[in-house]
């Protein structure tokens, strides 16, 4: 097996390389790599054809991995993105001169070396190269075993881009999918400034207990769209379908539809011809499954406690039956994961209440949890959602990925 210490050296080494680099380098770095995305798409699908084939076709994981013409142009399109955004490092947030003539000033520089661990979707080693290029930041990419040949081309053509400013190829450093080097990652205080897991929450929580080295939750989403008692079932429908069926596989889908309990069986008899379309299995609670067997829906379940706070990634969802307000609020408290939650309703107090009590990342009223994303959030792309509360919180993107330092300047002052 590899050591991997000494690579993890080698970018801590290059790291400083970046963090002195000038804006216009940068920005030419990522121009020049989303024109080898361009030139080298039939390279790039040839090596993701290689991953697809080792997936079952009906997995909707499989989506994630994915990449087409469209997603790659799509990639391209995001680093010029990111390339027209202000450099977070080096923005000067505070100046001032004490009482005793010291200078001092308070001034985001690069979080250093970025770890990041992740599974499937590729789309997430330009993301992470490009805001971590941007920011100053050198990046260590551990993916997964099933993204591994679409991995490697990608790196190779960032390692591309850097070598066209005179930057070293160690600055963005994609280590092999042997298990064992996600211990010595999560334990390399040396190299490494903070770790971001991107995935299941089986991952997180390995991160979680075992890491050594500052962590970032990002990846797991448990989400609900609760229809309230004066929802406009027009808009509510919409909104659900879509936040369930457009891309199920990713962590802003849909998990768990709580509905006000006037309106269940009209909601019910209007949705389930778009979920029937989609074979979306719902596992219902007693009302929900007794509402939805009277109109003979197929792909039905009773629920079991388990169902509730569980991330289908799937067509699939849990549904909820509520009396009132406080009560749905409850049940978002117990089982969300803080992602990305809404309220669908004509009742702006209501909407105003939810808003402010949900604890989430991002909260929502009349509209689709699908849209927690940094590029869609005009952040030009992201490294993930994070789910906790310090450092960053919600689309995880360039803006957040400096730290600060204080330079204090003097003219021979002794304390």
């Amino acid at each position: 097996m590899v050591d991997i210490l000494p690579l993890l050296a080698a970018t801590r080494k290059a790291s400083t390389q970046l963090a002195s680099a000038d804006a216009p380098t940068k920005i030419s770095v990522l121009h020049r790599l989303a024109d080898l995305l361009r030139e080298e798409q039939v390279s790039i699908i040839r090596e993701n054809a290689k991953d697809l084939a080792n997936i079952d076709p009906e997995n909707p994981m499989r989506d994630r991995l994915l990449l087409t013409e469209a997603r790659i142009e799509a990639l391209a399109a995001s680093l010029h993105d990111v390339a027209a955004l202000p450099d977070p490092s080096g923005q000067v947030l505070i100046d001032k001169v004490i009482a005793n003539g010291l200078h001092l000033q308070k001034i985001a520089v690069p979080l250093g070396v970025v770890g990041v661990i992740y599974e499937s979707r590729p789309n997430v080693t330009i993301d992470v190269a490009a805001l971590c290029i941007r920011s100053g930041n050198a990046a260590v990419l551990r993916g997964g075993t099933d993204a591994w040949f679409t991995n490697q081309v990608l790196v190779s053509l960032i390692h591309q881009a850097l070598a066209s400013q005179q930057l070293s190829s160690d600055l963005v450093r994609l280590l092999p999918t042997d298990r064992a080097h996600v211990t010595t990652l999560l334990q390399a205080t040396k190299y490494i400034d903070v770790i971001i897991p991107r995935g299941s929450d089986a991952l997180i929580q390995r991160v979680r207990r075992e890491s050594l080295v500052p962590t970032i939750e990002t990846g797991a989403g448990v989400c609900h769209t609760y229809v309230a008692e004066r929802a406009n079932l027009e808009m509510a429908v919409p909104i659900v379908v879509n936040a369930k069926v457009s891309r199920p596989s990713v962590c802003n889908s849909l998990d768990t539809v709580i509905v006000h309990r006037t309106l269940l069986t009209a909601f019910v008899q209007k949705i389930a011809a778009d979920f029937i379309q989609y074979k979306v299995q719902i596992f219902a609670d007693s009302a929900a499954f007794d509402a939805l067997s009277a109109i003979q829906y197929p792909y039905l379940h009773r629920a079991e406690s388990a169902d509730f706070g569980r991330e289908f990634l799937d067509f699939a969802c849990s549904m909820k039956v509520v009396d009132d307000l406080a009560e749905a609020l409850n049940h978002i408290d117990q089982f969300s994961s803080r992602h990305s939650e809404a309220i669908v309703t004509e009742d702006t107090a209501k909407a105003q209440l939810f808003l402010r009590a949900v604890d989430a990342a991002a909260v929502y009223w009349n509209a689709s949890t699908r849209f927690t994303d940094g590029g869609v959030f005009d952040l030009g792309a992201e490294i993930g959602i994070s789910t906790q509360k310090l450092h960053a919180r919600g689309p995880f993107a360039l803006e957040k990925l400096v730290t600060e330092k204080w330079v204090i300047q003097g003219s021979g002052q002794i304390r």
